[in-house]
């Protein structure tokens, strides 16, 4: 494996000399970089565990370039893996922990890849997952045994994971390939957004220091988890960048389990979504669970202004709300530090420009008139793999086109709208309209199907199917939304089922969702389940 310093040429650079090992050589070696359920790392701790973990996909073939896809637990494996994966040169590819064995087949084909890392817990979906792609030679599982698998793919433990490390990372670039992060984004089905080992250093720097102000004191624990773009920077690039702490919390993200961890091993950042402060707000943790907490961070989706002043007046964290996308690797529009409009976004990130553009392309300049967003900056991704028609489609001559209606407000924030599209957001996640549906229409007794977003009584989209019966046959919602979840990640399901006699469609058949929205949400408002 060939090696170079980054001190040796200024061409060269890979975020794991940035991320690790210029703390260890400024003498911070010692201080710890990540704390873990079971254990923890030192900065020093770190960069040896990586690079023996690089070493060991080295010796499995791992070549520069090629990708490693994980589908692992926040723990410090995968925390390892990405980096190691790095470090080689190799393309780090984390992968939803939510999705069912088929749906993470269509990744692990996608992807190319020849090696999969998989913990315990999730290795049911990964066998299902490999059966079907005909790259994969390799699966190593953390905390358990490969067990039986497919012909011609070995199974590895992740002690395995052993050979002769380099002593320096692998040559590559600023524009080399360093991380695919799997969206359905804008557009619909999932495909990787393919993003630089430049692009790391320059969301730590704009928005991890230049905003939150992160330094070497602080700890951080996030909701989201590595394998989402926000995840991945709350809990990687933020800290490591500052050499900080990062605290890793594998589990489901309730407020009891996270209130535990914040006493335990208190943070004094934590990122949230709205759909977990939501539910923190009406918990009945202990205020000093949080009181270590030096400020409060949410993106995903708008946080409703009750929301933010409720946590404010209960737990005194005050909580920036922003903006960020896959396709940008993080947030690029976000309150401020002592400055929050509540209800809006905030401004841009420094580093980005950002635009609102009528149906026709045209910059709106005037305030109070809702345009599509467009984002300019140096984190944006260099296209999603193998998608040049949808790539041409959202990444346009430097801008990068969201599909979120946005209003710039007389002070110069920007408050959110919804969704351009039919696309919509489930506990901050993208969520295909047409793959519930299709779902839906697998069920004997579901003739027709539409799934459409409708706000909670907290202002959060949630999921919900409006469907015509089969003639003859009744609709038990419970049975559905069963029916949903045994076959789709458990956020795409539908938290509400509407039953109607026939969908609203145009003259030339299209079902006319704006029209459904409108019909749902006229009901009585209500808590819709998360």
């Amino acid at each position: 494996m060939t090696a170079s310093s980054p001190s040796t040429n200024p061409a060269v650079f890979n975020a794991v000399d940035y991320l690790v090992d210029r703390h260890v050589q400024n003498g911070d070696g010692d201080h710890v970089a990540v704390v873990g359920v079971s254990r923890s790392l030192t900065y020093g701790q770190l960069a040896a565990e990586l690079r023996r973990v690089a070493a060991g996909l080295h010796a499995l073939g791992v070549r520069p370039e090629e990708r490693v896809l994980m589908c692992m637990a926040d723990e410090i494996e995968l925390f390892t893996a990405i980096l190691a994966a790095m470090h080689l040169g190799a393309v780090a590819v984390p992968t939803s922990t939510m999705l069912t064995g088929p749906e993470l087949r269509k990744l692990v084909t996608d992807s190319r890849a020849a090696v999969v890392l998989g913990s315990a817990e999730f290795l049911p979906q990964v066998r299902v997952a490999v059966a079907g792609a005909p790259e994969v030679r390799h699966v190593v599982v953390a905390a358990g045994e490969p067990g039986p698998l497919p012909p011609g793919v070995t199974g590895h433990d992740w002690s395995e994971l052993t050979g002769e490390p380099a002593e320096r990372t692998y040559r590559t670039w600023r524009d080399s390939p360093a991380l695919w992060l799997y969206t359905s984004g804008t557009t619909g089905d999932p495909k990787a957004a393919m993003h630089r080992h430049a692009d790391i250093p320059f969301v730590a720097e704009n928005y991890g220091k230049r905003v939150l102000g992160v330094s070497r004191t602080d700890r951080c624990l996030s909701v989201a988890k590595l394998f989402f773009a926000y995840g991945i920077g709350n809990s990687m690039f933020f800290p490591l960048a500052a050499g900080a702490t990062a605290v890793l919390e594998p589990g489901r993200p309730t407020p009891a389990r996270l209130a535990e961890r914040a006493l335990r091993d208190r943070p004094t950042l934590f990122f949230g979504t709205p759909s977990f402060w939501a539910p923190l707000l009406a918990s009945d943790v202990m205020v000093e669970a949080f009181s270590t907490v030096r400020q409060g961070i949410s993106a995903g989706e708008a946080l409703p202004a009750r929301i933010y002043h409720g946590i404010a007046e209960r737990f005194g964290i005050e909580v920036l709300d922003g903006i960020g996308s896959t396709e940008l690797l993080h947030i690029f529009v976000s309150n401020r530090p002592g400055q929050v409009h509540p209800g809006s976004s905030g401004v841009p990130v420094p580093g980005y420009e950002i635009e609102l553009r009528d149906e026709h392309g045209a910059v709106i300049d005037e305030n109070d008139r809702p345009g599509e967003l467009y984002v300019r900056g140096d984190s944006a991704a260099t296209g999603y793999w193998c998608r040049a028609e949808t790539s041409r489609e959202v990444f346009l001559g430097g801008w990068v086109r969201t599909g979120d209606s946005y209003l710039r407000n007389d002070d110069g924030t920007y408050t959110c709208l919804g969704r351009f599209g039919d696309m919509l957001k489930a506990g901050g996640i993208w969520v295909t309209p047409s793959e519930v549906e299709n779902r839906l229409l697998d069920h004997p007794d579901v003739a027709e199907a539409a799934v459409v977003g409708v706000p909670d009584s907290d202002e959060l989209d949630k999921p919900v199917a409006c469907v015509v019966p089969v003639p003859g046959h009744a609709i038990d919602p419970d049975e559905l939304i069963r029916w949903c979840r045994e076959g789709l990640a458990s956020f795409k399901r539908p938290r509400a089922v509407v039953e109607l006699a026939e969908l609203p469609k145009t003259a030339t058949g299209k079902i006319r969702r704006n029209v459904l929205r409108q019909l749902v949400r006229s009901a009585p408002r209500r808590k819709l389940p998360t």
